[in-house]
């Protein structure tokens, strides 16, 4: 399953830091995940403070 940053990110950046292939940039208003990079371990979502991480 793919994962996806919602609207919920606040950007402070901990998901792309955890990131172990560093699939995730910064984008307008939040992160976003570069689905064609990652590898779908899930420390993106392990890590991210307010949940905005969710397997789509």
């Amino acid at each position: 399953m793919a994962y996806v940053i919602s609207d919920e990110c606040i950007q402070c950046g901990a998901c792309a830091s955890n990131c172990p292939v560093e699939a995730i940039k910064e984008g307008d208003g939040k992160f976003v995940i570069d689905q064609d990079a990652c590898v779908q371990c899930g420390a993106c979502a392990s890590n991210c403070p307010v949940d905005a991480i969710k397997e789509d």
